[in-house]
């Protein structure tokens, strides 16, 4: 495993003072020697070997001017350039702006993978499926890499969930390179390893929590489900994707589910169990509050002495209060003008 070295690079606008000046004298030289050479030519005798020197020398200087010109490097805000000399790793510039380093430092990778700057639409792509790689015009991992916060939205996917049932789920990832020698030499793509891990890490979040609960009882709620706890379920997303993302050197700052749904085919018959559990829930209330006022009812009436009750007459009242509570159509009152 790699480990990020950071290193300070020299100071550009010095170094540009410096490559002009070099500009300047080994054009000066070339145009003098060639003058010289030419004056010497048109005379008709032997050219001085000053002449010589000042040419060669203009050129030379020329040669070292382009190479110096090879150096310099400017970093926006949020990118770093890893500096590779002929294979080996020297370090990592995170400082922002004009800088001037070895010309033979690397611009890229080779052809391992794609350029950090990869389109959007293309990981999309990637992240689809629908393509195995990255465009093959982008071939070239470049070693100037962005270290800016990034979001990788996920497409959604069909899971089983702890109970085995079929449901579609998608997340949004907000990730970091906290480490450029991990993300660069540690994994070959970088970018294709997020959206890859990802799905993963999804897919394993999703089967270890239900959906929803089952039964309506009290052990149940403290449960966590996928549909409930959304929070708990996102804190345990970004677990998971910090453990299988750390080898890139990739870092997590929030991960939430963006859709979550059961699967077409059991969609009918979950909403059918969802309007039972509701109408049940809705009867057990009505007939909690329906017995209340019945007890109440025979309570104040025989406490206040108004009507004297036996066991019978008691339990029809209860029978006709119930149903006068309970039900779903307005009773019709009867009015007994006998007795009671």
């Amino acid at each position: 495993m790699t480990t990020e070295r950071v290193i300070k690079a020299k100071s550009g606008w010095a170094m540009l003072v410096v490559n002009v000046l070099i500009y300047l004298i080994s054009v000066f030289g070339i145009v003098w020697g060639i003058i010289m050479l030419a004056t010497a030519d048109s005379a008709g005798i032997e050219p001085p070997v000053m002449a010589n020197i000042i040419t060669i020398g203009g050129f030379v200087l020329l040669f070292v001017a382009i190479l110096i010109s090879v150096g310099f490097i400017a970093l926006q805000p949020g990118e770093a350039k890893v500096c590779l000399l002929f294979g080996n790793y020297i370090g990592t510039i995170r400082d922002s702006g004009f800088f001037w380093a070895n010309p033979f430092y690397s611009r890229n990778l080779g052809e391992q993978g794609s350029d950090v700057e990869t389109s959007v639409a293309a990981l999309e792509e990637l992240s689809k499926g629908s393509v195995t790689k990255l465009p093959a015009q982008s071939n070239a991992i470049s070693t100037k890499i962005s270290v800016r916060a990034r979001t990788h939205n996920g497409e959604r996917i069909k899971v089983n969930d702890k109970q085995g049932n079929p449901i579609e789920i998608a997340t949004v990832v907000v990730w970091h390179v906290a480490d450029t020698a991990k993300a660069l030499f540690d994994v070959d793509n970088y970018l294709s390893y997020v959206a890859m891990q990802t799905e993963t890490a999804l897919r394993h979040v999703a089967s270890i929590y239900a959906y929803d609960h089952m039964e309506d009882d009290d052990s149940s709620n403290t449960t966590i489900t996928l549909r409930s706890n959304i929070e708990e379920v996102s804190a345990s997303l970004r677990e998971e994707l910090g453990r299988r993302l750390s080898p890139a050197g990739v870092e997590v700052d929030d991960a939430r589910l963006t859709h979550l749904a059961y699967a077409p085919e059991i969609a009918p018959a979950m909403l059918r169990r969802q309007q039972a559990e509701a109408i049940i829930a809705a009867r057990k209330k009505i007939v909690e509050g329906a017995v209340s006022m019945v007890d109440m009812a025979l309570s104040e009436l025989s406490d206040g002495g108004v009507v004297e009750f036996d066991d019978d007459r008691k339990a029809a009242m209860a029978s006709n209060l119930m149903v006068v509570l309970c039900g779903e159509s307005e009773a019709q009152p009867v009015v007994n003008t006998s007795s009671l």
